[in-house]
């Protein structure tokens, strides 16, 4: 979490394309910065078969060449024998265009319209840098918070608060009309009945403190594999914060979306926990002529300081340092690591690697 911080986002396209914008030009989170195209699927049609032909037979029989466009159920070969007694016409399954003809095989592949790709700034601010025909790099300064998961993929809205404090659950209850389009707020864990509710009414999405496994598992119709989210088609994007079970959302945390409540946010629920970790987020950015609170030093890890676990097996626990021990020691992995002694706040003494901790900002 940080109350204002600089905010860098590069926007790639999976392919190769055009960029709309130039370094220096000032976007919102909706504005296209690249566009391409995708192609489109490919369909083979067993002409051979479909004329009862020899292979070698195809390309005489065609009436579409490669390169020619066709349409749905347009006949692309005919043939004919026994003075037109006997004829037969192969049919194209789809829209397109011919990809390909083999004699080799007797089959055509017919290829679908290509996929037109959009790619948005996602946050308002300013274009810092081209990657050339693949997009570019959008800047701005905002407040930021970090989830330890997430589901579903880049959404805006409107922030709005549901709850009245951080340790309220979000039920359905609090979830009306007026959160179509709305980043909802709540407090502790969130029922099953609240984020269906979210859905029904076209909510953004959804941020809360927790949410019980099998709630989510429900919610999602199978069990979340998490290593890597994002792509999941459920309505909305949520972000939980603080981790699995009846956890209430971190004060400060609550504090500073509160503070952002009626502004416009940009979120994430993207998730990787492995190597090149991808957090879940929420982006509110700071108008240009608005005063920007100062970016906060970088804190050090030290006795004291409040964390988060964010590996298996505690994934999402909360605690404070007891311990930074100089000395390397041994792991499950038989590797040698410089690890901390963590106090949960559940009470259990815990020794984990230093690189499976975050510092939470106090």
């Amino acid at each position: 979490m940080a109350e204002s911080t600089t905010i860098r986002k590069q926007r790639r396209l999976p392919l190769t394309g055009q960029v709309k914008v130039a370094v220096g030009d000032v976007v919102a989170a909706e504005d296209v910065v690249a566009e391409t195209a995708l192609p489109g699927n490919v369909t083979t049609v067993n002409i051979a078969g479909e004329l009862n032909i020899n292979t070698e037979e195809v390309p005489r029989l065609m009436l579409k060449s490669e390169g020619d466009s066709v349409q749905a159920r347009e006949p692309i070969a005919e043939h004919k024998a026994l003075w037109g007694i006997f004829h037969a016409v192969s049919r194209s399954p789809m829209e397109g265009t011919v990809e390909n003809i083999s004699p080799v095989t007797g089959q055509v592949l017919i290829r679908g319209p290509a996929v037109p790709v959009e790619l948005t700034a996602y946050i308002d601010g300013t274009v810092v840098e081209v990657l050339g025909d693949e997009g570019a790099v959008v800047e701005c300064q905002g407040a930021l918070v970090q989830g330890i998961i997430g589901i579903g993929g880049e959404a805006h809205g409107e922030v709005m608060i549901a709850v009245d404090h951080p340790a309220q659950p979000l039920t359905a209850d609090l979830i009306a009309e007026d959160c179509r389009d709305k980043l909802i707020v709540g407090g502790a864990q969130v029922t099953l009945g609240a984020l269906q509710q979210a859905c029904e009414v076209r909510a953004a999405g959804v941020v809360v403190g927790a949410i019980d496994a099998a709630v989510l598992d429900d919610f999602l119709g199978e069990t979340l594999g998490v290593a890597i989210t994002g792509d999941e088609n459920v309505g909305i994007t949520l972000i939980i914060t603080e981790g699995f079970g009846e956890l209430p959302m971190a004060q400060g945390t609550f504090d500073l979306l509160t503070a952002h409540a009626s502004e416009h946010a940009s979120l994430n629920g993207a998730t990787q926990i492995r190597a090149g970790v991808i957090r879940p987020e929420v982006i509110i950015t700071y108008p240009s002529s608005a005063e920007v609170p100062p970016e906060p030093t970088i804190a050090e890890l030290s006795v004291g300081s409040r964390v988060r676990l964010i590996r298996e097996p505690y994934f999402g626990v909360l605690g404070t340092i007891t311990a930074l021990p100089e000395e390397l020691q041994k792991i499950q992995t038989e590797s040698l690591v410089r690890v901390v002694h963590v106090r949960s706040d559940d009470g259990n003494e815990l020794t984990v690697p230093r690189a499976n901790i975050e510092l939470i900002q106090q």
